[in-house]
């Protein structure tokens, strides 16, 4: 029982890691900064890699606990309660980060392909303008 509430508080640990990590990397991209974003991706799945794990072991612990009718107690139920609530609140927030997360990097790369257009824009535009001599 101690083992399953201790599985929930390191699942929690794990998220608020994947949180904060979220959080730099928006601060990162709404600054422009895309050069580190493989590294970013590389962190977030070893996170997620960790999680997944967490999560085995917390299915493991919570079936060996399953058939023991009355196994826990008032206080223990309130301690998983608060940890299944700080998971939730964490899994929200990473899903509205993920979400800006997204919208800045296709911001982006609309903004890459709109300045590669106006390029070619501008050297077909230059090419009208060159002289039969200097070719």
């Amino acid at each position: 029982m101690i083992r399953l509430i201790q599985f929930l508080n390191e699942k929690n640990h794990f998220l608020e890691k994947f949180y904060s990590l979220n959080e730099r990397q928006v601060a990162r991209l709404e600054g422009g900064m895309f050069d580190d974003i493989e590294k970013f991706y590389n962190q977030r799945e070893d996170l997620l890699k960790i999680l997944k794990y967490v999560d085995a072991e917390i299915h493991t612990s919570h079936m060996s606990h399953k058939d023991m009718a009355g196994s826990f107690d008032a206080a223990q139920k309130s301690v998983i309660r608060d940890a299944l609530r700080t998971k939730e609140m964490y899994v929200r927030k990473i899903l509205e980060q993920d979400l800006i997360i997204l919208s800045l990097i296709d911001e982006a790369k609309s903004q890459i392909i709109k300045e590669l257009q106006d390029i070619k824009k501008h050297k077909k535009a230059l090419a009208g303008y060159k002289s039969p001599a200097a070719s």
